[in-house]
């Protein structure tokens, strides 16, 4: 189990030696989608998917499948009334 740890983390390493600008992307593309997830989960009353989102890091993927998924019932209901 170790070896597996280890050689993952040597490909990693591996990775940000040949293009360090890897990370930067990752990171940019992150802060774009968590930053428009928060406010709509702000403007929501999304208390708990706010909390999810500040503490879990998932390179994005929370971000975007609660804005696509769990941001538009809310919206809806609100035009609705």
């Amino acid at each position: 189990m170790a070896e597996i740890f280890t050689e993952s983390m040597a490909l990693s390493a591996g990775l940000l030696e040949i293009n360090p600008w890897v990370i930067v992307l990752i990171m940019i593309w992150d802060m774009v989608w968590r930053g428009i997830a928060l406010w709509k989960a702000a403007r929501n009353n999304d208390q708990w998917w706010y909390i999810a989102l500040m503490v879990v890091n998932s390179i994005g993927i929370l971000g975007i499948i609660y804005i696509f998924l769990f941001s538009k019932k809310k919206e809806s209901v609100a035009k609705e009334q």
